[in-house]
């Protein structure tokens, strides 16, 4: 079948590995096929959500076929609720799994609270297949001090949701770029206010928000006067103040955090002002339901709308499989937790792995889905539109600092609608104040 791990993958057994006359930094000598890694005997616990429990199962099905020994029992919870288990206990507590999935953004924050065992992830790409430049993708965001810490379970971004028959009514091309400053203020609804949303805008010109320097101290471009911003931040500005004048003039909720959702929704159904949203693939079968049941909805590309003809770009985000730290000096219960990981991630069943889960594989061909009998068609758009979205956008910032970012730029966005700034430069200076403030914590 595929290799597994080689015994490099436990640390603690640096002696013995060294005694073999392995020296390969990465971990690609001295391995061993999963075929001859039978008869493990350990035993793991694995976090599964309950939608996801049909391929979990499966692939626990195959991992005990040549390990009938072993004992993998799953913890059904969600994803979140698992990790707020952790964050208030530590990584011993019984009810935090061996194996786990966390969002990328929590990488380095579990790593500083040593909740994670390094994993051999080299090997693991190498067997699960399927990745063209391993270190240049997800996988490479996951490396911390030289260490592979989780390994890529799905990918993510935002995308481009469109309501085909609001967009006929109100006379927007959707086989075309879409520029978003020649739209009127509902035809397109994006709560700019939140980060998550709103670097679609700031990325489409390269603003950064927070990020490290030459010499690898933490910087922010938003920081600078308004005057000192290259003239594409400047414009990115311009379209955000204009964007919130007409909303705040026209009384809608858009700068509402509470109000916002609600706001949106509404619009986007079928008959109403608004033709487009950016939102995440989770997000289809909400909008599809607003869209006509799915008759009136289209999917694009994120980059298919510009803001002042420079293509939107989100993140490129995602989720990973992890090790508990209390497992790394058991090296049946580390083989087991890789060979685990290696099923779950098994390409063979990257369209079934869709189904349960709505989780994009990485390193699979967008055509491997888009050709599926499986899936229906929305399915195949939203599964190409984000791989290509994707592959347009930035690596997410994942160091734990960024966090203070998320209520740094809502706090002076929401702002305006207090101070009703009477221009971009009045407007942008509630951003920087909030930023500054920020940046007196580094």
């Amino acid at each position: 079948m595929k290799k597994v791990m080689s015994l490099l993958l436990v640390l603690v057994l640096g002696f013995a590995l060294m005694a073999c006359g392995g020296d390969d930094d990465n971990g690609e000598n001295g391995g061993t096929d999963l075929d001859e890694a039978e008869g493990l005997t350990g035993s793991i616990s694995v976090q599964v959500e309950e939608d996801w429990l049909p391929i979990y199962e499966a692939a626990r099905d195959r991992v005990l076929e040549d390990n009938p020994d072993a004992t993998i029992e799953f913890i059904q919870t969600p994803s979140f609720d698992h990790l707020d288990v952790l964050d208030s206990t530590d990584p011993t507590n019984e009810d935090v799994a061996d194996l786990y999935a966390i969002p990328a953004d929590r990488i380095f924050g579990l790593y500083q609270n040593d909740a994670l065992a390094a994993l051999d992830a080299l090997e693991l790409a190498d067997s699960v297949g399927g990745f063209a430049d391993y270190e240049a993708g997800l996988g490479g965001n996951f490396v911390i001090n030289d260490e592979y810490m989780a390994f890529p379970m799905n990918i993510e971004t935002l995308i481009n949701f469109a309501n085909t028959a609001n967009a006929e009514d109100l006379g927007i091309d959707l086989g075309s770029e879409i520029e978003f400053t020649d739209l009127e203020p509902e035809e397109m609804l994006i709560p700019v206010f939140d980060a998550w949303f709103g670097v679609a805008f700031t990325n489409s010109a390269d603003v950064e928000f927070l990020g490290h320097d030459e010499n690898d101290e933490l910087y922010s471009d938003l920081t600078q006067d308004f005057a000192d911003l290259d003239p594409e931040k400047q414009a990115v500005f311009e379209a955000l103040f204009d964007y919130w004048q007409a909303h705040h003039e026209a009384g809608t909720d858009l700068w509402d955090e509470e109000a916002a959702w609600g706001y949106m929704d509404s619009e986007f159904t079928t008959g109403g002002n608004t033709a487009l949203r950016i939102e995440g693939p989770w997000s289809t079968g909400n909008l599809s339901s607003q869209a006509g049941d799915g008759e009136d909805l289209d999917i694009l590309p994120l980059s298919q709308v510009t803001i002042n003809g420079n293509p939107m770009a989100h993140w490129q985000g995602g989720w990973g499989l992890v090790l508990n730290s209390r497992i790394e000096m058991d090296e049946d219960q580390m083989l087991l937790g890789h060979r685990m990981i290696e099923e779950i991630m098994n390409t063979d069943y990257a369209v079934e792995f869709f189904e349960a889960s709505g989780k994009i594989m990485e390193n699979v061909d967008a055509s491997v889905y888009t050709e599926s009998d499986e899936l229906s068609d929305t399915d195949k758009e939203v599964i190409a539109a984000v791989i290509e979205s994707y592959n347009e956008a930035p690596a997410r910032p994942l160091f734990t600092e960024w966090g203070q970012v998320w209520d740094t730029w809502k706090n002076g966005m929401l702002s305006w609608s207090a101070v009703e700034p009477a221009n971009v430069e009045e407007a942008y200076q509630e951003i920087q104040a909030s930023f500054e403030a920020m940046m007196l914590n580094y």
